[in-house]
């Protein structure tokens, strides 16, 4: 009661939702480069994850696959078609690179949901990094395919003349924001689901409204879990329309 007074005087919360994004070092003391943290360790494991359930899961392969081997056949089979799908055959060259992105994120939003974790996935350094690195993969296929043909994909031939030079200039914008957007939808989703369940949580702690704030974070939990794999889908759907572009660059 005295620290809720206190907090009501100060006109501050008693929880701070964006705490939990922190980067912390795993033994204490100043972070440098060099230091173990807690996004570097839950790194690690969304790594581990992918091995365990892409390697370790279909080394005995069966007619009759276990759950193991049946998630990660379907994971490969969605991530396939879909790089086919929009991407083209020419696509399907990139798809260890395409399904590796995929099911980087998809681990690291998952092992995010778990109580006391970390989401590595809400923090703008990852996910630019991510988001730069198709960028660049993308860019420079698209001059070694293509060569300077490549330029074409900024210029809108099917404009009429006049209107093409203002066209150009719209398409080289759009194209660099490209890593910003890609970046900023992942990590910013994450982020806003995961500070609203730990807002609720801090509610949940009032007599009053208690159970309004437990419904609140089923409800929002379960939301999270479906943004999870959104998130990693549009993130990969996103990455094989740029690829596509690359490959294809003519309007």
């Amino acid at each position: 009661m005295a620290s809720e007074a206190q907090g009501a005087e100060t006109g501050g919360l008693e929880f701070h939702p964006m705490d939990q994004f922190n980067i912390e070092s795993l033994f204490g003391g100043p972070i440098a480069w060099y230091t173990p943290t807690n996004a570097a360790l839950w790194m690690g494991l969304a790594i581990l994850a992918v091995i365990g359930l892409m390697v370790l899961t279909t080394t005995k392969r069966s007619v009759v696959p276990s759950r193991g081997q049946s998630v990660a056949e379907l994971a490969y089979g969605f991530v396939y078609k879909m790089v086919e799908d929009v991407s083209g055959k020419d696509g399907v060259v990139y798809f260890p690179y395409i399904m590796t992105l995929f099911m980087f994120i998809v681990c690291a939003n998952f092992l995010g949901l778990i109580p006391m974790s970390f989401t590595t996935t809400s923090h703008f350094a990852v996910t630019v990094v991510l988001a730069m690195a198709v960028f660049l993969t993308v860019t420079v296929l698209g001059f070694v395919k293509n060569g300077t043909k490549f330029l074409g994909l900024f210029w809108v031939s099917s404009a009429p003349l006049a209107l093409r030079p203002i066209l150009a200039i719209i398409e080289v914008i759009s194209y660099f924001v490209r890593p910003v957007s890609h970046s900023i939808r992942l990590a910013g989703n994450v982020m806003a689901g995961h500070a609203v369940i730990k807002v609720f949580a801090g509610f949940a702690a009032i007599a009053v409204v208690s159970p309004i704030a437990i419904a609140g974070i089923v409800a929002m939990y379960a939301l999270e879990i479906l943004v999870s794999f959104i998130q990693a889908y549009v993130f990969t759907i996103l990455t094989c329309v740029y690829l596509k572009d690359a490959l294809h660059p003519s309007h």
